[in-house]
């Protein structure tokens, strides 16, 4: 676990954390033959007060994620009045409920969790009613999600359905398909897990060229994903501690 404590203050330890961080992406590139510069880091903020994302902002993060919209929502406002020159960017990484399409519509940079014709649908709709508010100012950009196991429980396409679900978001309007996102499957073997998330993406590209993206790799298996060509872990525990603090 990763725990922070003693003296030094919460600056101290979140810029000690991200150089942790940091190495392990390195260290993990540098074995696989790969670019640092081709694995980017979302942290995963989700149950973190804002202020501990505003710390994030003065350390040169700017892309966030989150997997509440109302959480989300409500912090990328808070954030706006403590870092007006930020820009932050906010990824929605957990599931999504259609009727919540709108208001996410409103802040997100990303929904990392598109996993049905019908969600991509309302995410359609959502994004031309709200570019037509003036709520944003371009399109959504979108994930598929990847059942590597078939639960449907835990969200996610399944594997054989990907293809059609990618020529159907592709022609959504209002979003721009960007790759893929997977979790590893509690127990499984990640590098395996990750190493079939690189073939879907593999087939992904072959017919959408420019959905680069293959966000994969937490605290524990961010290494793995990164040998299977991850190019953004979404980090939390690592970054942030384990202990959830009270949203504020």
């Amino acid at each position: 676990m990763t725990r922070f404590a003693g003296t030094t203050g919460r600056p101290e330890q979140l810029a000690a954390a991200l150089a942790r961080v940091r190495e392990r992406i390195d260290a993990a590139c540098a074995t696989a033959g790969r670019d640092p510069g081709e694995v980017g880091l979302l942290p995963v903020t989700k149950t973190r007060p804002v202020s501990d994302v505003a710390l994030l902002v003065d350390l040169g993060l700017r892309a966030f994620g989150e997997n509440r919209p109302q959480e989300a929502a409500t912090k990328a406002t808070v954030l706006s009045g403590l870092r007006p020159a930020a820009a932050a960017r906010w990824h929605l990484v957990g599931r999504l409920q259609r009727n919540k399409a709108h208001p996410v519509a409103q802040w997100a940079a990303r929904v990392e969790s598109v996993d049905s014709r019908r969600l991509a649908d309302a995410l359609d709709r959502a994004v031309a009613r709200a570019l037509d508010d003036a709520e944003r100012s371009g399109p959504l950009s979108v994930l598929i999600q990847v059942s590597l196991d078939g639960d449907p429980q835990r969200g996610g396409a399944p594997v054989d359905g990907v293809t059609s679900l990618a020529d159907h978001v592709a022609g959504c309007a209002g979003l721009t398909l960007d790759g893929v996102m997977a979790v590893a499957p509690l127990g499984a073997d990640p590098d395996r897990a990750f190493a079939d998330l690189a073939t879907v993406a593999g087939r992904l590209r072959a017919d959408h060229p420019a959905a680069l993206v293959i966000s994969a790799g937490m605290t524990a298996d961010l290494e793995a994903a990164i040998r299977n060509g991850s190019t953004c872990v979404r980090v939390g525990t690592a970054l942030l501690g384990d202990r959830p603090l009270a949203f504020q």
